[in-house]
């Protein structure tokens, strides 16, 4: 009777263990409903924005340096001073520039005079001409009245033609004259203009931001000598991907976070978009300019900006958890009598709190996966833990 009892006991036993197997298997094994959290469509207003990475630099900078080679003779300014248009920064050593700027200033003043003798020279022989032109007209009228003979009016005609070259050729030498003053005008223009270069003036108004020379070092053509930027053109130069950047226009506002000052939104807009792309990166240069210059901003500080795109106004959205890609689709996971079934959705603007615009592909009764902890297959069981 014993051993029939503890049989019995047995079986319950076994039995009860083999039941829990099938229970824990069915709830917690590769056959239980996956637990997954759900969402429905929201409707609301999305307010885009693209975020990107970049430094500050100005838009309009000049490199000041000779365009002749020579020494630096003086540098009237330093790293940090402010400059204003046309102002002089430094010198360039003349050498015999200003011995040649003389010599060709005293050429000019001789072929000055020289113009002017040339001149008074054609005066006198036109003053001469008239006198023979007239004298040979007052001859031929004598003849006629037979009071002087011919060769005494011939003799008088021939002095006037004789004159008369001499005007042709005075005009000859003051013309020559004029050319050689013209010619040495030009040289001293030339050198005039040769002592202007060794002036370094600055092109614009800004900061002297970095003196590469110092006064007595040999300078070849070309060389920096002086940086200067303008401060009040300063910019954000972005870096932003390029799959989203055709949103992106110029005026649009944006948000600039300097490293320095990370908690500080100041305030700017997209000033230029960049033709030429990065292909390694994938990513597009956008500059954003500051609506107001911040004080104790550096170029080459490092900024994160937020360019806000326009918003659309009371749409339909998905948080971006529950947009997947299954079989190269991009769809959502939708809930059908507590089984997976993916669905293909049409995706518009994306937000960077992670809200994500429907277009089409399900309605606002359909029941959507927002969160699970492994991958689905379309027709799994599902167990919702927020119905």
């Amino acid at each position: 009777m014993n051993k029939l009892n503890h049989r019995k006991l047995y079986s319950v036993l076994l039995g009860l263990v083999v039941i829990s197997v099938i229970v824990l298997i069915a709830l917690k094994g590769p056959l239980a409903p996956l637990n997954v959290q759900v969402v429905t469509l929201k409707l609301g207003d999305l307010e885009p924005a693209m975020f990107g990475v970049g430094t500050v630099e100005a838009r309009r900078s000049y490199t000041i340096g000779p365009t002749r080679t020579g020494k630096l003779q003086q540098l009237l300014v330093d790293h940090g001073d402010n400059v204003v248009a046309g102002q002089l920064l430094g010198q360039m050593d003349p050498v015999d520039l200003m011995d040649r700027l003389q010599s060709a200033q005293l050429n000019v003043e001789k072929y000055e005079h020289l113009v002017e003798s040339a001149q008074a020279r054609l005066d006198e022989a036109k003053s001469r001409y008239t006198q023979a032109k007239h004298e040979a007209e007052r001859y031929r009228d004598l003849v006629k009245k037979k009071q002087v003979s011919h060769e005494a009016a011939e003799a008088k005609t021939t002095d006037a033609v004789a004159a008369a070259d001499q005007v042709r050729v005075a005009e000859a030498d003051l013309e020559g004259v004029r050319h050689d003053l013209q010619r040495m005008q030009s040289d001293l223009k030339a050198v005039k203009a040769q002592v202007d270069d060794l002036r370094l003036v600055s092109p614009a108004s800004g900061v002297v931001t970095s003196r590469e020379v110092e006064p007595g070092s040999l300078v070849v053509s070309g060389t920096p000598i002086l940086r200067i930027v303008d401060m009040e053109t300063l910019w954000v130069r972005t870096r932003i991907e390029q799959r989203n950047s055709t949103h992106i226009t110029t005026g649009l506002p944006a948000d600039i976070f300097l490293r320095d000052q990370a908690d500080k939104a100041l305030e700017g807009q997209v000033a230029r978009i960049e033709l030429i792309a990065d292909s390694l990166t994938e990513e597009r240069w956008v500059d954003v300019a500051f609506n107001k210059i911040p004080e104790g901003v550096a170029i080459g500080m490092l900024a994160n900006v937020t360019i806000k795109l326009p918003v659309v106004r009371q749409t339909q959205w998905l948080p971006a958890a529950a947009i997947q890609n299954f079989q190269r689709e991009t769809g959502v996971w939708s809930v059908r009598d507590n089984k997976a079934h993916f669905v293909p959705v049409e995706t518009g603007t994306r937000t960077l709190d992670g809200k994500v615009q429907i277009l089409s592909g399900i309605d606002s009764n359909d029941i959507v996966v927002s969160y699970t902890a492994k991958p689905l297959n379309e027709g799994q069981s599902l167990n919702i833990e927020n119905p």
